[in-house]
């Protein structure tokens, strides 16, 4: 942590130091503190993740990285030390705060159709759920704002909704 910040502002200089990427919401996973994670080294990790469009941001390789590139989560090649570990922990516990919260970043256009949620709640989660009892859930969570407009240039012109702020 870099003295006079907050452990949120320091996340935000690493992340910006070694991929260009800056003002990202980020969610904390988990503190890894095992004494041999390190083959060198002590090393405390407090792990983050963030939902962002790779689209939105470009990352730029910095400081002491050579290379950095984006991933669909399941083609991730194998990362050093335990950091396999932890993203199978980031996308646990995102998966975990998804049954609760519609966290999904900047990930949904600020305009979508439902079935534009369930389609990402999908791919997200790794598993298909039911439509009308994801639309009852999503909608009882009270969370979502009906814009009363239409999709235009869909089949049956779905209403299209956005997050409630």
């Amino acid at each position: 942590m870099s003295e006079g910040l907050t452990l949120e502002e320091s996340v935000n200089k690493v992340l910006f130091g070694l991929t260009g990427i800056n003002g990202v919401h980020q969610e904390q996973v988990k503190c890894y503190s095992a004494v041999n994670r390190h083959p060198v080294k002590r090393v405390v990790t407090l792990c983050f993740y963030a939902l962002i469009k790779p689209e939105n941001h470009p990352v730029i390789a910095k400081n002491y990285v050579s290379e950095v590139r984006w991933f669909p989560i399941n083609t991730i090649p194998k990362l050093a030390f335990d950091h396999d570990q932890l993203v199978a922990d980031a996308l646990a516990t995102l998966k975990e705060n998804l049954k609760q919260n519609l966290i999904f970043g900047e990930l949904l256009p600020e305009k979508f159709t439902l079935k534009e949620l369930q389609d990402l709640h999908e791919g997200i989660m790794e598993e298909p759920v039911d439509r009308r009892n994801f639309r009852k859930r999503i909608l009882q969570m009270n969370m979502l704002e009906a814009t009363g407009e239409i999709k235009k240039g869909v089949k049956g012109g779905p209403e299209l909704y956005k997050i409630k702020k």
